[in-house]
């Protein structure tokens, strides 16, 4: 299986952050932490310094899980966990109510839900009071992997979500570290559905922004 890549208009790091700081959360088993790790790869790949790293909680199936991951123009000092990040990837939408998954976000920045239902649905509309409308989306990244994978794992799905949403990363380079860690057909099936998530948070934004 061959899936197409696209390019993006890559938001540059300036000023006084020169790094953006992504924090995923979501459930043991589904990949959190390989989320972090396929960014920070995609970034390093377009030349990048990054970093990802879990957090030092129970991973067991099932329960929460938050990995970080860190990127930008300059040498990364810190390894804290990340407080204030300026983009959140919720894997798993059961969590939005369990847990203060949205603490710290950044005025300016963005969240990208996996789910099927819409913000008003999900109890979050007052999301668009704290973050600008076209910058949090909610995208079926289940649906999407069941349909290209065969299996209910959302995360590579989402990571062409993030691509599409921030601009920080180029798909290319997603679906390319993407192949590089999956390999053969599971490569190919994960980038066939971050491709589709891309396309998907590409629509949903540009539908947001000419509201």
């Amino acid at each position: 299986m061959k899936v197409a890549s696209a390019g993006s208009t890559l938001t540059r790091m300036e000023g006084p952050r020169p790094t953006f700081e992504v924090r995923v959360h979501g459930r043991g088993g589904q990949g959190v932490v390989t989320a972090a790790e396929l960014l920070s790869i995609a970034a390093f790949d377009e030349g990048r310094h990054a970093q990802a790293f879990p957090s030092f909680g129970s991973e067991r199936t099932g329960a929460p899980v938050v990995s970080f991951c860190r990127f930008g123009d300059t040498p990364i000092r810190t390894r804290e966990p990340i407080a204030e990040p300026d983009a959140l990837i919720v894997q798993d939408p059961t969590l939005l109510h369990q847990v203060d998954l949205f603490a710290g976000l950044r005025p300016e920045g963005y969240v990208l839900i996996n789910s099927s239902r819409g913000l008003d649905e999900l109890g979050l509309a007052e999301l668009r009071e704290r973050v600008r409308p076209e910058r949090v989306l909610c995208v079926p990244a289940t649906a999407l992997a069941r349909e290209h994978l065969g299996r209910p794992l959302p995360n590579a799905a989402l990571l062409g979500g993030f691509a599409a949403l921030t601009r920080t990363l180029r798909l290319d380079s997603v679906i390319a570290a993407i192949r590089e860690r999956f390999g053969g057909e599971a490569g190919e099936r994960n980038a066939a559905a971050a491709a589709a998530c891309f396309h998907e948070v590409e629509s949903a934004r540009a539908e947001v922004a000419n509201a």
